[in-house]
């Protein structure tokens, strides 16, 4: 089921936000100050390519919470705003219920990339 919901999803925009994720990290690495941001860029890549069967798992320590703190003050808030508010309009509809699931996970990590990871969730049968 998540390969279906993964294959609906990039048909359905994902691609193009993972593209411009991979694009904004590869700006923000260009120069030597941003290149954390980058790294986080492409970790936003990564998840919106195939968010389907995946869990954001927070975690870091004080290193991650002063970058943190400088990631919500730069772009953290209107982005995690972005997906909240994209969520919402497709939670309207019962067909939509599974994407908008996965523009809130997008959102919690938009809050707080710094020492997040992305993990793959196994499901036992």
């Amino acid at each position: 089921m998540t390969f279906l919901g993964n294959l609906l999803w990039l048909v359905s925009g994902g691609l193009l936000v993972s593209l411009g994720w991979f694009v904004s990290g590869l700006l923000w690495c260009v120069t030597v100050v941003g290149i954390p941001w980058g790294i986080q860029c492409f970790k936003f890549a990564k998840l919106s390519l195939a968010p389907f069967g995946k869990e954001v798992i927070p975690g870091g320590g004080a290193p991650s919470l002063i970058a943190n703190v400088l990631w919500l003050m730069i772009s953290g808030i209107p982005m995690a705003m972005g997906h909240v508010v994209a969520g919402v309009i497709l939670c309207l509809t019962i067909i939509g219920i599974p994407f908008g699931r996965q523009h809130f996970k997008l959102a919690a990590l938009a809050l707080t990339p710094f020492g997040a990871r992305v993990a793959t969730l196994r499901r036992v049968l």
